[in-house]
């Protein structure tokens, strides 16, 4: 087999690693460019939460990271002046995964999204 043949690569490479920064980067545009200016709606905020984690999948994606695989949970709520607890336990191999999020807030809602960089052996 050739050495250059990434059938037993177990590792990525470091240009290759899921960076959070650099998520978390990504996450924070997406978030400003969609919710800025929105108010909450409890019928739309089911699509647009769709739209979004999709959004941030794409971009995710375009990273080319390969042999990742992505999960994106994106939460809408209301701002009501309450608190909001949200929690994840993974297993995972903390040398190869990691995960991003960011939290975008204005007078009418809140949102919170995680991006899971999960690597495939």
């Amino acid at each position: 087999m050739a050495a250059e043949d990434s059938s037993y690569v177990i590792r990525p490479n470091f240009k290759q690693k899921f960076r959070p920064a650099i998520v978390t980067r990504l996450i924070h545009s997406i978030l400003v460019d969609r919710l800025t200016g929105i108010v909450y709606h409890p019928d739309s905020c089911s699509q647009l939460s769709r739209e979004i984690a999709d959004e941030i999948k794409n971009k995710l994606k375009e990273l080319d990271l390969s042999r990742y695989k992505f999960v994106v949970n994106v939460v809408i709520g209301e701002m009501r002046g309450e608190g909001v607890r949200m929690g994840c336990r993974c297993f995972w191999d903390a040398d190869t995964d990691n995960l991003a999020q960011d939290v975008f807030m204005n007078d009418s809602l809140f949102c919170v999204a995680v991006a899971h960089g999960v690597y495939y052996y």
